[in-house]
């Protein structure tokens, strides 16, 4: 079926060119996803929006005055992993974009579509919501900001409106944070994992103030484990604690199963990832590398 391509140069040319009403207008980002559905046949476009020529915030990684990291959403995916003002300041980041599919896909692939297709397997939202991430809306009546943590409504699902368009990502100065995400997969190395864990917090002397535990893939949304986060609040971290934060985390948590595990087989990875996860966060040390 033939449809329209159409590359606006400015976002509020983009705005206009988009129709909130009729679901077979869309915009188009790296397009990874997009091609698949559209392959398959499962969507059949009237009018795809490309947003590559859109204007240079949507493709640039820039530090703010307070060290907060502003990343645009047609960054691609390949070209962050690489940057080095994140390399600086929030190496998490660039270590999970090396396990996130394969090279090919990351050099075509950008944040914003990564974010917006909201499939719950993809690696970087448990990150982002562990790091306290938000998100920069903007359409036809102006911008809002969104946290990352609750952007993802659903399965494929978001709270970005028909009319509205990713812009940027925010991620706040990590000062002293320590980070880390661990990811199992049951087939190739590249394939969607069959679970992820973000694990990040502040480290004051050793204890654990302010900590988030995301969980990814073996749930329909990325998921925060709250019951898992106050069993390591307040205390400095061990083996003992590791194990119990990752037996609350997998009777909290829940999971999914799918062609990747079963929910039984989930759970049980949820009990030794988020161990892992951090473990490998106080390994690691502090975000800066």
């Amino acid at each position: 079926m033939p449809f329209d391509l159409v590359e606006p140069s400015s976002l509020g040319e983009a705005f206009k060119l988009l129709d909130p009403d009729d679901p077979a207008v869309r915009p188009l980002a790296g397009g990874t996803a997009l091609m698949l559905l559209m392959k398959s046949g499962f969507f059949r476009p009237k009018r795809l929006v490309s947003l590559r020529a859109a204007g240079d915030r949507l493709a640039r990684v820039r530090v703010e005055p307070d060290g907060a990291l502003r990343i645009g959403a047609m960054v691609r995916l390949a070209a962050l992993e690489r940057a080095p003002e994140l390399r600086r300041r929030c190496p998490v980041i660039g270590h999970t974009l090396r396990t996130l599919s394969n090279v090919r896909v990351r050099n075509v692939a950008t944040l914003g579509g990564h974010l917006a297709h909201a499939d719950p397997h993809s690696d970087l939202p448990p990150v982002l919501i562990a790091l306290d991430a938000r998100l920069v809306l903007a359409g036809p009546r102006g911008e809002r900001t969104v946290p990352v943590d609750g952007f993802a409504t659903g399965l494929y699902e978001t709270q970005c409106k028909g009319d509205e368009l990713i812009v940027e990502a925010i991620v706040p100065p990590a000062g002293g944070k320590r980070a880390a995400y661990v990811k199992c997969t049951t087939r190739s190395a590249d394939d969607w994992p069959a679970l992820g864990v973000a694990v990040a917090w502040d480290d004051t002397g050793g204890i654990v103030k302010s900590p988030r535990i995301v969980l990814g893939a073996a749930t329909e949304k990325p998921t925060r484990l709250a019951m898992a986060e106050s069993v390591i609040a307040g205390h400095g971290l061990d083996d003992a604690l590791f194990a119990r934060a990752g037996a609350v985390a997998a009777e909290e948590a829940e999971v999914v199963g799918d062609a990747r595990g079963s929910v039984a087989y989930k759970k049980q990875l949820v009990k030794v990832f988020v161990g892992r996860a951090l473990r490998a966060a106080q390994a690691r040390g502090g975000a800066p590398a």
